[in-house]
């Protein structure tokens, strides 16, 4: 990729999400070109210095294209014809960009970030900065792709996560649509309830506030992801009511111990997510030599997300011997004889170096 402006980035949609990429990296130097079907939006995103100019550049590094889930999988193949660098998308729902896309220059992404907030009034620098950047990469996808657009999200601040297209799909569903419904549900619940008791809104505050924050998001993307990725919610759904169910009957019935078990566990789970290790003295260097294989360096993330291990920092560079590359990935030492293992179970060959 030697050939395309390493620091030069097309943007095709400027909502919130695109908004936000194209203002992060216009503040760390990019030279952010854009498109958008609204060319009133597009003229603000110049005059309010997020982007350099209109239009796609050809030869650009990379392109994000954040649009509507139904219109990912057109606008990826459009922007794979008319340029030559890497092209990733920010859409919640991969299955069916995935199917669609075989290209080696793409690879599927998702950030995990956002806010309730719409377009570019909500765009925001810093929106990725500690946020999982999910990228999906298919048996298709370059190792190059792969690195490129790796890269560039953990420039921007955020933690690369590597799963499968199906798989993403599956655990979004869980964190992300089920809950943007259950707090539309709630909100809503309460709203018919304040016809009754005035105070209740008033009294809406703290926890309540905290929960139904994401039911503020703009109701259109949801239609869309609804429809994408209808089996994973769907199933998503069917679990919450039976344990909704189960808490409902322990309530009813004044099981306290029950309650009390059921509390602990969820307080437990939250209290145990998984957060970034930032103390280089707890931390360890792995490197991993990236065999001639398709997939190899996606590969080594993907068994990160597997095995639960937390790749804090990473670089890719090639080596003088035969056109290989290797991955070098920081994480936390604790893990390492973990990965390690891992790695090797799957026919790389590792070395460790802590940096402690």
């Amino acid at each position: 990729m030697s050939e395309h402006p390493p620091r030069c980035a097309n943007i095709v949609g400027l909502g919130l999400i695109g908004g936000s990429i194209a203002k992060a990296l216009t503040a760390r130097g990019w030279l952010v070109s854009a498109t958008d079907r609204d060319p009133g939006r597009v003229s603000r995103a110049h005059q309010l210095g997020l982007i350099a100019s209109v239009g796609l550049v050809p030869d650009a590094y990379v392109t994000f294209v954040a649009v509507p889930v139904l219109a990912v999988a057109e606008t990826v193949s459009d922007a794979l014809a008319k340029t030559t660098g890497f092209v990733t998308d920010v859409a919640s729902v991969k299955g069916g960009v995935a199917q669609a896309i075989d290209d080696p220059r793409f690879v599927g992404g998702h950030p995990m970030a956002g806010s309730e907030q719409d377009g570019l009034d909500g765009a925001d620098a810093d929106m990725f900065e500690g946020t999982v950047w999910v990228l999906t990469p298919t048996p298709s996808t370059s190792d190059a792709a792969f690195a490129g657009v790796a890269s560039v999200a953990s420039e921007l601040g955020a933690e690369v996560v590597v799963l499968g297209p199906s798989r993403h799909d599956d655990v979004v569903a869980v964190v992300s649509h089920v809950p943007h419904l259950v707090a539309a549900t709630l909100m809503n619940l309460a709203d018919q309830r304040a016809e009754e008791h005035t105070a209740l809104l008033r009294l809406a505050a703290g926890g309540f506030r905290d929960m139904t924050r994401v039911a503020a998001g703009h109701p259109a993307i949801w239609l869309d992801i609804c429809d994408q990725n209808r089996d994973a919610i769907v199933g998503v759904l069917d679990g919450l009511l039976v344990q909704l169910g189960v808490m409902r009957s322990v309530v009813a019935d004044g099981q306290r111990d029950d309650l009390e078990r059921i509390l602990a566990s969820a307080r437990h789970a939250r209290t145990n997510l998984p957060s970034r290790v930032t103390n280089a003295e707890l931390m360890a260097e792995v490197r991993v030599p990236i065999p001639d294989r398709p997939g190899a360096a996606a590969e080594v993330f993907s068994l990160a997300a597997d095995l639960s291990v937390n790749i804090a920092d990473f670089e890719v560079f090639h080596s003088a011997e035969g056109g290989r590359g290797v991955l070098i990935a920081v994480i936390d030492a604790s893990q390492s004889e973990l990965f390690r293992g891992g790695l090797l179970a799957r026919g790389f060959r590792p070395s460790v170096r802590a940096l402690g």
